[in-house]
């Protein structure tokens, strides 16, 4: 550190000061590149106005405190050449003063816990599957505790979720809610390192139903944001006073928010205007006049609702937009999800049937990761061991299930398609074909991208013989 200071004796302070004052607020201040799920990565040029203003007001509409107010405390762990790492744990943290703590390289390998253990962050931004990665963590933890013990957790999250999901907004919590929270709860968020935080943040993609339900029983409620690389990071935030479930909350003060091409169901394209609003891609003209309308609105590819008090649904990606054979839409978020939650041994789903006559859906099973590399490995998750348990079956690894056909997982796979199906909201919404693959996705497998976003088109090119199979004769 001492020979890095020692750089800075180099340069003189004239010169410095002249490389600072020939800055503009319309100049480009840094480039991000989109992650690449659409195909070819773009660089989105952010300018110094955009930085300093998304830092300022995005954060404090999540409630982000200035240092002579609060002291922030914050981990930093996801790539900081994504827009939500740089936003959130650089431009907001030298804004208002923050401590950031940087985590240890193997912190999405399972070491994040470590880090928080010893930060006691007061906020925590994270990407849903993070969030996953802990819920399901501690779901293995309890099922290896006795019995009382799970009874126990069971029992306070349950209380804890009613009172979450109640309309009540009051302060008087009653006496059964507290016990739950001292005796149980509180013990867990401290395991986590979660004592003194007071905002859990969730980005890039929308968060399941399951997940939000599982947090909100240990009585911390995940706060939604909404953006893109474009908007240089948050244009919609939750926050402790902007919260609704599912949503990903309200545009920031300053910014607006609005539908295009909506349909009857009050889905449309998702459009931003503001001063997050990014300067255009660097050396693509074109590509930027087709992401920017001639009224400075950019289009964001999103689909979702906004209701009446100004809240933000997203509901999936235009591009992702399944268009079966017979011309139906169908969006595969909502039903990918609600395979999911029907069937707690699932951990990956992807829906398929684009021009197809049917849908089918690939699925993977929750498995364990080598703590050395984090790759999933043939070894079913202690939750999914219990799955296959209560069903009568023995198995303990994927590739028995898949080698064997296991007929109760099978069956219990079948039974949750179906139950899914029946809450279908039209006949072309049944999911007629399914079929278990060997492995879980994963960041090295080519399936998930930097921030844990499905790769569809990567999907359906790896996995070309699987699907043609489901369409065959």
């Amino acid at each position: 550190m001492e020979e890095f200071m020692e750089l800075g004796n180099e340069i003189t302070d004239d010169t410095l000061d002249y490389i600072i004052n020939s800055q503009k607020p319309n100049q480009c201040c840094g480039l991000i590149y989109t992650s690449g799920t659409t195909g070819k990565p773009k660089g989105a040029m952010l300018s110094h106005d955009n930085i300093t203003w998304t830092a300022t007001h995005c954060s404090r509409a999540g409630d982000m405190q200035p240092a002579e107010i609060q002291q922030e405390t914050i981990v930093s762990y996801l790539p900081l050449s994504h827009i939500a790492a740089q936003i959130y744990d650089l431009w907001t943290g030298i804004k208002w003063g923050e401590q950031v703590y940087f985590a240890e390289p193997d912190a999405l390998k399972g070491g994040l816990i470590n880090t928080l253990k010893e930060a006691q962050p007061t906020s925590l931004m994270g990407v849903p599957r993070v969030w996953e990665k802990i819920m399901e963590k501690l779901k293995d933890v309890s099922a290896q505790s006795s019995f009382m013990k799970r009874k126990m957790l069971s029992w306070a999250m349950s209380v804890s979720l009613e009172r979450n999901l109640s309309s009540s907004s009051s302060d008087l919590k009653p006496f059964q809610t507290r016990l739950a929270d001292y005796l149980v709860l509180a013990k867990i968020r401290r395991a986590l390192g979660f004592s003194r935080c007071q905002k859990h943040f969730s980005g890039a993609a929308p968060l399941t139903t399951e997940t939000i339900y599982f947090f909100l029983g240990l009585n911390i409620p995940l706060y939604e944001a909404y953006g893109m690389s474009e908007t240089s990071g948050p244009h919609c935030m939750s926050g402790p006073y902007v919260y609704r479930r599912h949503s990903c909350g309200k545009a920031v003060s300053g910014c607006k928010v609005k539908l295009v091409n909506e349909d009857a169901d009050g889905n449309g394209e998702i459009c931003f205007w503001g001063r997050t609003v990014f300067m255009g891609y660097l050396n693509m003209e074109d590509k930027t006049n087709e992401a920017i309308d001639e009224d400075g609105w950019l289009h964001s590819g999103d689909l979702g609702k906004i209701d009446k008090d100004g809240f933000v649904y997203t509901t999936g990606r235009i591009k992702d937009l399944i268009i079966t054979a017979g011309g139906e839409n169908v969006p595969p978020i909502p039903i990918e999800d609600a395979v999911k939650k029907a069937l707690p041994i699932v951990s990956n789903t992807m829906l398929i049937g684009d021009q197809k006559k049917f849908l089918s859906i690939l699925l993977t099973l929750k498995s364990t990761l080598d703590p050395e590399t984090s790759e999933p490995t043939d070894y079913l998750t202690e939750e999914a061991r219990e799955f296959c348990q209560k069903i009568g079956s023995n198995a303990t690894k994927v590739s028995e299930i898949v080698a064997t056909k296991d007929k109760a997982v099978h069956q219990a796979i079948q039974d949750g398609i179906t139950k899914v199906n029946i809450n279908a909201t039209a006949k072309v919404q049944c999911i007629q074909k399914w079929v278990i693959l060997q492995r879980d996705f994963s960041i090295s497998g080519g399936e998930l991208g930097p921030t844990m976003k499905l790769k569809r088109d990567a999907v359906l090119e790896k996995y070309k013989e699987e699907i043609s199979a489901f369409y065959k004769g």
